[in-house]
C-alpha cells in the first residue's frame, strides 16, 4: 500500500494564502529560466547519447540539415527515428507526470500525493495484463490502447465513487483511489501469477522504459490527449488557487469546489493515462516534481504547476540518459533511475529549512482527546466516571486482582472461537475425502495415522506460519495506528515492508537459498533506522518522517524490481509470488522464530498498552500523567517494526491485514482501549481465512494470500469510505 492512505492534509487556508516577500517573486523568473536551460541541456544530451555511435556533431548536422546529413540513411534511422522521438516523448511524459503531481497535491491538499492516487497506474497495469493474457497483445499499439483504456476506466470509477453523497472531498478521492487501485492491483496479480508468459512481458513493462519508442506513431496518437490535459491544467490553476483558501471562501468567490475537483481529476487522468500508455508506469516522479516545485515556488499555484512540468521533463529525460549508459550494452529500468535520483533529492529537501516555508511543519497538537464513541458498535449508557469499572470484571486470586474489560474480553473470546473454526476449516480445505470430524480428530492427533500425518505435517505447519504472521501484522498495525492517531496508518509508511522485502531478496541472491527468516526483520530495522535518523527522529516531525519513509520505500522497491528483472523467468516468477505475499511452502521452520519473537514482544506490547491509551491524548496531557511521549513512541515504533519484519520474513508483504485488523478489533472491543489482543486475533483470522480462500477458490490453482487480502482490502476501504460519516473521517 502507498502514503496516500494517510491523511497528511496540510493547513489549507492560511498557509496557502500567506504572501511571500517581493524578493521571492523576483527570484522566481531566475529559477524558471535555470530549469528551462537545464531541460534544454538534458534534451541535447539525450539526442547525443545512445546506440548507433552517433556523436553530437553528426546530430547537430542532421538537425540543421548541413552537409547532406539528412540524406544519410544511418543518421536518419538513429537520429530521426530513434533519438528525436524518444527525447520528445521523455520531455512530454515527464512534463505530464510533473504537472499531474502538482495538480493532485494541490487538489487533495496533501504534499505527499502522487499520480497513482486516482488508480491510474493500477488500471493501466490491469489493462495491459488483460490484453496480454486474454488477447495475446504483444507490444506497441496494443499496449498503448489497453493501458490507456484501463487507466480511463479506473479513474472514472474513482470519480464516481468519491462523488457519491455530495462527496468529492480530498479524503474521499484518496480513499477511493487507494481502494480501487488495490483491488485492480490484486486482480492483476491473480492473472500474472497464473501465467509465466504474461508475467515475463509484464515485469519489464511495469518498470517503465522509453526503449520501445520508435518513430512518432505512438506519440502522435496521444498528442491530442496530452494537449487537452495541459490546457485543462492551465485553465484550472486560478480556480484551484481559490480552492486552496477553503471550500467556503471558494464558494464565496463564485467557484464550485466539487466541479473544480472533478475537472482536476480529469486533467490528471488524461495526462497520467497518456504517460503510462506511452512508457509504462513511472512512479514517484509526480510526487518528486510537485514537491520540488512547491519548495521553489512557494504558495503560488500557477508557478508550482509550471515548474513541476519543467522538473518532471528534466528528471525523466536525465533518467533516460542514465538508463542508456549505466549498464551498457543493456538499458536500466528508467523508473529505478528516477527513484535513485529522486529519493536523495527529496530527503535533502525535507532536511532543509525550506520545509517550514512550505507550510509542511507539523501543526500544534490538534487532537485534545480521542473521539470517544466514534467506533462504538453499541452505545454505553453508564456515567462517565463509572464507565470503566462497571464495564469490567474483577478477577481475584488471593492478594492479586485483575481488572478485565468485559466487552474486550467477550470480543477476544469471540475472535478466538472464530480462529479455531478457521484453523479447522483450513486443515479440512482441499481434502474432500475427509469429513470435518476426521479433520478435527487429526488436528488433535487422534484417528487414522495417515490423516494425522497429512494434517499435522503438511497442513498445520502452514497454518501455524499464517497464524504467527497474521498476529504479528495485526499487532504492528495496532501500534502504528495508535501512534499516528490515524485509522489508515500502517508500518508501510516507514518503508518497513519494502525494506524487509528487499532484504529477503538480497539475502536470496547472496546465499543462493530462499527463506532466511532473519532477513525480513533486519531489512525492516535498517529501513526504519534510516528513516528516523535522516528525518531527525520522530517527535513532532511527522511530515519529515512520512516523506523520508516514502523515499525509502521507493529505493527499496527499486532494489526489489532490479533483483526480479535480473533473475531467470522461473526464479523471478517464484519470487514474484512471494513478493505478493504467500504461505506456499512455509511451515514450522519459519514460524518457530516468529513464535519466539511474539512470546517476547506481545507481553511488552501489553505492558505499554496502558501508556498507549494515554498517548492518544496530546503530548502535554500525556506528560502530565507521567508518560514520556517520545520514549513510549520510539519503543512502540521498534515493536511495530520488529513485528512487521518478522511477518514479512514468513509470508512476504501481505497487504491490508495491518490496516484492517485494528479497525475491526477496535469496533468489537470499543473505543476506550487499545485493542492489542483483538488486533492479533483478527490478523491471525484474516491470514488463515485468506490463505484458505486462495487454495480452494480456483480448482488446481493457488492464489497467494497477499493477493486475496489485497483484492478484499479494496472493498474494505470502500466500506470505510461509504459508511457513516463518523467512520469515513477515520
Amino acid at each position: 500500500m502507498t502514503l496516500s492512505h494517510v491523511d497528511t492534509e496540510a493547513k489549507p487556508a492560511a498557509d496557502q494564502a500567506v504572501p511571500r516577500p517581493s524578493h521571492g517573486r523576483r527570484r522566481l523568473p531566475v529559477i524558471a529560466a535555470g530549469l528551462l536551460l537545464a531541460v534544454l541541456v538534458l534534451a541535447a544530451l539525450s539526442l547525443s547519447v545512445g546506440a548507433g555511435e552517433v556523436g553530437p556533431g553528426a546530430v547537430l548536422d542532421y538537425l540543421l540539415g548541413r552537409h547532406g546529413a539528412r540524406d544519410n540513411a544511418r543518421l536518419s534511422l538513429v537520429v530521426g527515428d530513434l533519438r528525436i522521438p524518444r527525447t520528445l516523448t521523455a520531455l512530454l511524459v515527464g512534463a505530464a507526470l510533473g504537472t499531474s503531481g502538482s495538480l493532485l497535491q494541490a487538489v487533495t491538499r496533501n504534499p505527499l500525493a502522487e499520480t497513482g492516487l486516482l488508480g491510474v497506474n493500477a488500471g493501466a497495469s490491469l489493462g495491459v495484463v488483460a490484453g496480454i493474457a486474454f488477447l495475446g497483445v504483444q507490444s506497441g499499439p496494443g499496449h498503448l490502447l489497453w493501458a490507456f483504456g484501463g487507466a480511463i476506466v479506473a479513474s472514472g470509477l474513482v470519480l464516481l465513487i468519491a462523488g457519491r453523497r455530495g462527496g468529492g472531498s480530498p479524503m474521499r478521492l484518496v480513499l477511493a483511489g487507494s481502494a480501487l487501485g488495490a483491488t485492480f492491483g490484486g486482480i492483476t496479480s491473480v492473472i500474472v501469477v497464473n501465467s509465466a508468459e504474461t508475467y515475463d512481458r509484464f515485469r519489464f513493462w511495469v518498470l517503465g522504459s522509453l526503449a520501445g519508442v520508435e518513430g512518432f506513431g505512438k506519440l502522435t496518437g496521444l498528442l491530442p490527449v496530452l494537449a487537452v490535459g495541459f490546457l485543462i491544467a492551465l485553465l484550472v490553476a486560478r480556480p484551484l488557487s481559490a480552492l486552496a483558501l477553503g471550500d467556503d471562501l471558494a464558494k464565496g468567490l463564485g467557484h464550485r469546489p466539487s466541479t473544480i475537483r472533478v475537472v482536476v481529476a480529469v486533467a490528471v487522468t488524461l495526462l497520467t493515462a497518456s504517460a503510462v500508455a506511452l512508457v509504462g508506469p513511472i512512479s514517484f516522479l509526480g510526487l518528486l516534481a510537485g514537491f520540488l516545485a512547491r519548495t521553489l515556488a512557494g504558495p503560488r499555484l500557477t508557478a508550482q504547476i509550471a515548474l513541476a512540468g519543467l522538473i518532471g521533463a528534466g528528471v525523466l529525460t536525465g533518467a533516460d540518459v542514465l538508463a542508456r549508459v549505466v549498464s551498457r550494452p543493456f538499458e536500466a529500468p528508467v523508473s529505478v533511475i528516477v527513484a535513485l535520483i529522486g529519493a536523495p533529492v527529496l530527503i535533502g529537501i525535507v532536511r532543509s529549512r525550506r520545509l517550514g516555508a512550505m507550510g509542511m511543519t507539523d501543526p500544534a497538537t490538534q487532537e485534545a482527546a480521542p473521539p470517544k464513541r466514534r467506533f462504538s458498535v453499541w452505545p454505553t449508557r453508564r456515567a462517565e466516571g463509572t464507565e470503566e469499572r462497571e464495564d469490567s470484571l474483577v478477577l481475584r486470586g488471593g492478594t492479586l486482582s485483575v481488572l478485565l474489560p468485559r466487552r474486550a474480553a467477550l470480543a477476544a473470546l469471540a475472535l478466538a472461537a472464530l480462529l479455531v473454526a478457521a484453523v479447522v476449516l483450513s486443515a479440512y480445505a482441499g481434502q474432500s475425502e475427509m469429513g470435518l470430524t476426521r479433520t478435527f480428530n487429526a488436528v488433535l492427533g487422534s484417528g487414522d495415522r495417515f490423516d494425522v500425518l497429512l494434517v499435522q505435517k503438511f497442513r498445520l505447519g502452514r497454518i501455524v506460519a499464517g497464524l504467527t504472521a497474521g498476529a504479528a501484522l495485526g499487532l504492528a498495525g495496532c501500534l502504528t495506528q495508535t501512534l499516528a492517531r490515524n485509522r489508515l496508518a500502517t508500518p508501510e509508511l516507514l518503508g518497513v515492508n519494502d525494506g524487509a522485502t528487499a532484504a529477503v531478496l538480497i539475502s536470496t541472491t547472496l546465499t543462493g537459498t530462499f527463506g532466511a527468516w532473519w532477513a525480513g526483520p533486519l531489512g525492516a530495522l535498517v529501513a526504519v533506522l534510516v528513516v528516523t535518523t535522516v528525518s531527525g527522529g520522530l517527535g513532532r516531525r511527522g511530515y519529515r518522517v512520512l516523506v523520508v519513509g516514502l523515499a525509502m520505500s521507493a529505493l527499496a522497491s527499486a532494489v526489489t524490481q532490479v533483483v526480479l528483472t535480473r533473475r531467470s523467468l522461473n526464479s523471478a516468477s517464484s519470487l514474484y509470488v512471494w513478493t505478493s505475499g504467500s504461505l506456499n511452502g512455509r511451515g514450522y521452520s519459519v514460524a518457530t522464530p516468529v513464535l519466539i519473537g511474539l512470546a517476547v514482544l506481545v507481553p511488552l506490547a501489553l505492558v505499554v498498552a496502558r501508556q498507549l491509551n494515554v498517548l492518544r491524548f496530546d503530548d502535554s496531557t500525556a506528560s502530565s500523567l507521567g508518560v514520556a511521549p517520545d520514549r513510549v513512541r520510539m519503543f512502540c515504533l521498534l515493536l511495530a517494526v520488529a513485528l512487521a519484519g518478522l511477518a514479512v520474513g514468513i509470508c512476504g508483504p501481505v497487504g491490508f491485514v495491518a490496516l484492517a485488523s485494528p479497525v475491526i478489533a477496535g469496533r468489537l472491543a470499543g473505543p476506550l482501549r487499545v485493542p492489542v489482543v483483538g488486533s492479533m486475533l483478527t490478523g491471525a483470522v484474516l491470514i488463515v481465512v485468506a490463505d484458505t480462500v486462495g487454495r480452494v477458490l480456483l480448482d488446481g490453482v493457488e492464489i497467494p494470500v497477499g493477493i486475496v487480502t489485497t483484492v478484499l482490502g479494496g472493498p474494505f476501504l470502500l466500506w470505510v469510505l461509504l459508511g457513516r460519516s463518523s467512520a469515513a473521517r477515520v
